[in-house]
């Protein structure tokens, strides 16, 4: 059926697919919703901070 070095490489392949398929679930489940938090905060801030120099200059 399957030589040596080509179940090998077939368990090579499963694995780096494994691989793949996790990292991918990390990053959505992790990652992305950080990013997108750390970029919301970072929008506050900034018109928080131009209002209030609105505020002072008037």
């Amino acid at each position: 059926m399957f030589e040596f070095d080509q179940y090998l490489g077939f368990l090579a392949f499963l694995a780096i697919l494994t691989i793949g398929f996790w990292l991918m679930i990390f990053l959505l489940m992790f990652v992305v919703p950080y990013w997108l938090g750390g970029n919301l905060m970072e929008m506050y801030k900034e018109r928080k901070a131009k209002k209030r120099a609105e505020r002072e200059a008037s």
